[in-house]
């Protein structure tokens, strides 16, 4: 047999690129029509990140430009969502508000899920001692509501983007930590993992081949959670005047800035970041029951 008759013909190679790609688009079809509040939530969630990504490109004046000359002005064609107290376009400061609750809400979700991912999977994995400190702690760490345990520790390192994310992280750990735990205890007394410690196989593979990958889904559904309730938070510490401080443009700050003067004579300027805020935290909590009956086997068969 000749070299060239072991070789795949040039059209079996070239199907499989688009069977890949008929494959994710009725995938992506099958999701849309059997979970339409998901998808109107993920395209609230596209239509953020749209907004956050492109806000040079998308905002029509500048966040932190006065014009004192317009302040509290209604909704009008040269300011779309009205002015603030201040004369800065709403709309461009709800735009570039957006990039802010990404950055916040992301890296919360993002930091305080892989540090909670690998405590929970570690503390499952090895149980004994290490398990019960790890789970005194998160139960002391637990004690305290989100927003209270976010306020101690900005009250510690102080105000700023950074500290923010910080501060929500830091309550975020304990929570994805016990979830994953809870579903890493039942992955560790299955067959096959007994097989590979009876292979000789090392824990660092074990816990990467075996038991975070088993973990995953309901991981990536606590992510999306976890996105939503950064947000509301960062949200909530700027409304304090303990989150994000000027110029910076964030929701909440906007609303600490309209929500009492301003609500009876100006009240564009709190009603439309408190929209902003409703909508992303609405659309990613409906995205994340989608996913979560799309990634649940149990949910998937109702």
């Amino acid at each position: 047999m000749s070299p060239s008759d072991t070789t795949l013909p040039i059209s079996a190679i070239d199907d499989d690129a688009p069977e890949t790609r008929r494959s994710i688009l009725e995938r992506s079809l099958l999701f849309c029509r059997r979970q339409p509040l998901g998808t109107f939530g993920l395209a609230l969630c596209i239509v953020m990140l749209i907004a956050g990504l492109g806000a040079e490109w998308l905002a029509p004046y500048s966040p932190t430009a006065n014009d004192f000359s317009a302040m509290t002005e209604p909704p009008s064609w040269a300011h779309l969502l009205g002015t603030d107290q201040f004369g800065r376009d709403l709309l461009s400061r709800i735009i570039y508000g957006a990039r802010t609750a990404l950055i916040v809400g992301f890296s919360c979700a993002i930091v305080g899920g892989f540090v909670g991912l690998v405590l929970g999977v570690g503390s499952a994995y090895f149980g004994g001692r290490i398990d019960a400190w790890l789970q005194r702690v998160f139960d002391v760490l637990m004690a305290f509501p989100l927003i209270i345990m976010a306020l101690a520790v900005v009250a510690i390192f102080g105000t700023g983007v950074q500290n923010v994310i910080v501060a929500i992280t830091v309550p975020l750990v304990p929570r994805c930590a016990r979830v994953v735990r809870s579903s890493a205890l039942s992955i560790r007394e299955v067959p096959y993992v007994d097989a590979a410690r009876a292979c000789g196989f090392g824990h660092v593979r074990i816990i990467m081949r075996h038991m975070v990958p088993n973990v995953m889904a309901p991981f990536l559904i606590l992510i999306t959670a976890f996105v939503g309730q950064a947000i509301l938070a960062e949200a909530s510490l700027s409304y304090l005047g303990l989150g994000v401080q000027e110029p910076v443009a964030a929701w909440g700050l906007m609303l600490q800035g309209g929500a009492e003067e301003y609500a009876s004579t100006a009240p564009w300027i709190a009603v439309f970041p408190g929209l902003a805020i409703a909508l992303t935290v609405f659309g990613i909590s409906l995205y994340g029951d989608a996913l979560r009956d799309v990634l649940d086997p149990k949910m998937r068969d109702r």
